[in-house]
């Protein structure tokens, strides 16, 4: 496997995520950012940041499975949130935590959490891009 994840002594310890990835692959995969919609680009979730964030989730998985890779080989993720604040953590992990059961992985790699004020669509909530490495 091309990426390991680490959490350095002195920084916090975060569930959702750790705080570094070593990637040792030779080959990069970039996906684009990914929204709540289904294959017929129908918004899923309309209004619900869980379930949102879980569609979003499963859309990289799918982008990357296209590709030969799995949320395993992730080495970032970026999630952007429209109007982000604090009380909106735990539909966000739930969101992840439902999409995580579903692909069967622990989705932890190295994350960047950025509150936006709006995304491409006023239905979409969330947006996520992943960074990959393959061997």
């Amino acid at each position: 496997m091309a990426i390991t994840l680490v959490n350095p002594t002195g920084l916090p310890q975060v569930d959702a995520y750790r705080q570094v990835s070593v990637a040792t692959g030779s080959k990069l995969v970039f996906v684009a950012g990914q929204v709540a919609w289904d294959a017929d680009g129908v918004t899923i979730g309309e209004g619900d940041l869980a379930a949102q964030v879980e569609r979003c989730y499963l859309n990289v998985g799918t982008a990357l499975a296209e590709v030969g890779a799995s949320f395993d080989d992730v080495a970032k993720l970026t999630v952007h949130v429209v109007d982000w604040t604090p009380d909106k953590m735990p539909r966000l992990l739930e969101g992840i935590a439902r999409a995580a059961a579903k692909l069967g992985v622990t989705a932890a790699p190295p994350a960047t959490l950025l509150g936006v004020a709006a995304l491409d669509l006023p239905d979409h909530l969330v947006e996520v891009e992943a960074t990959a490495v393959l061997d």
